[in-house]
């Protein structure tokens, strides 16, 4: 399972100077295997030299060479899900990792004494992080989920106020005083837990369940900071939670919450672009502001397809056109230019958002929140004005 760990542990990598490989192929679905290792095979070659450069030191040839046998080693035994797998190995260090990705990405490989990690954080930002707490007077459970996996993260546990005490004599309201202390005590227990997990991993929302009448007391103690990434709660027996259908229950709140968001998230960007702010509309004007490397945000309906071409030397993107306005060169084809369009705004660190939601996006397939003002597009095979 792909955990905050697993991609905390790529970004911080040291390596000491020596050279990390990243390497990044799309797994079609249905598992062509043959097209899939000659494509990584075609990669590796591409850094073989590397690994008998006189002119590089020893080591470090040594541990390219090494992670070019371990990433073939692991390519025999792939069982790589759909979508992109993203390899980080520095084999004089230690590091090998295997960080499956659910959406396709470009394929690539680059040898760099960091991980290249931008295409793997564009993908991975596009899915909210969540941890779900289950909370009852005296006990707490701390799930993370991610992709409709769930990991236990921890367990809360706090002494509450047992039946003896009533057989004591004690007073009723002094019975209910304590059990209020007790309960209130382990609710900020449980807070402070939920604060360092969610400043330590960086979670997205939090999600609340548990018995009905105990949830809204337990969320409106929380600090503001907490209560306001609270996605949802949902009601649920802690004493008896099938693990099933505490997922079920957590992943519709962060589907209903993503589906709103997405909404939004268009709305803004529509009106933006309608009082000619910076956003542009549809797939035309997003190719072109694609190609000016302009985007900042790209919303894109989900399942859209579009034919088009490209210039693999300009990077100019358009519907249509043999020759690239810009600098001449022979376009190539391509069946879905968005999907060229969007690896093109993860390469120049932008980020990208698919919206599932229907709205009105739903025609125009594009939008885009910009970085600056868009230049003129070139008319009459004339170039822009820089």
């Amino acid at each position: 399972m792909l955990t905050a760990e697993t991609v905390g542990s790529i970004l911080h990598f040291d390596g000491d100077g020596l050279p990390v490989t990243s390497l990044y192929a799309r797994v079609e679905p249905g598992g062509n295997h043959r097209d899939l290792h000659t494509r990584v095979s075609s990669m590796l070659d591409e850094i073989r030299p590397l690994a008998k450069d006189e002119t590089v030191e020893h080591e470090d040839r040594i541990s390219v060479r090494d992670d070019i046998a371990r990433i073939r080693e692991a390519l025999g035994e792939e069982q790589w899900h759909p979508g992109a797998i993203a390899i980080f190995a520095c084999s004089g260090h230690g590091l090998y990792a295997e960080i499956p990705l659910p959406l396709p990405v470009r394929d690539r490989v680059i040898v760099d004494t960091v991980p290249f990690s931008r295409p793997m954080l564009a993908v991975l930002e596009e899915y909210d992080r969540s941890c779900v707490a289950v909370v009852d007077e005296a006990s707490a459970r701390l799930w993370e989920l991610y992709q409709d996996e769930m990991q236990e993260l921890a367990e809360v546990s706090d002494p509450k106020l047992r039946k003896t005490n009533y057989a004591a004599g004690m007073a009723e309201d002094r019975v209910s005083n304590k059990a209020d202390e007790l309960r209130k005590r382990h609710y900020r227990h449980v807070t402070r837990q939920l604060s360092d997990l969610l400043t330590a991993d960086g979670y997205d929302l939090l999600i609340v369940g548990g018995h009905e009448y105990e949830v809204p007391d337990f969320v409106q103690q929380l600090p503001r900071d907490l209560r306001m990434r609270v996605a949802g709660t949902f009601s649920i027996d802690p004493s008896a939670m099938p693990l099933a259908e505490l997922r079920n229950s957590a992943t519709a709140i962060v589907d209903r919450y993503e589906l709103g968001r997405d909404r939004q998230l268009v709305a803004e960007t529509l009106e933006r672009a309608a009082t000619g702010g910076m956003a542009a509309l549809g797939l035309p004007d997003c190719l072109w502001a694609g190609s000016v490397r302009g985007i900042q945000t790209l919303l894109v309906q989900d399942g859209a397809q579009a034919p088009g071409v490209v210039c693999d030397e300009s990077g100019w993107l358009a519907r249509s056109g043999s020759n690239c306005p810009l600098c001449g060169k022979i376009t190539r084809s391509t069946p879905n230019i968005i999907d060229e369009l969007v690896q093109a705004v993860v390469d120049e660190g932008g980020s990208i958002r698919h919206v599932r939601a229907q709205t009105q996006l739903s025609d125009a397939m594009t939008a885009a929140e910009l970085r600056f003002p868009l230049p003129p597009q070139p008319t009459d095979g004339h170039p822009p004005l820089p």
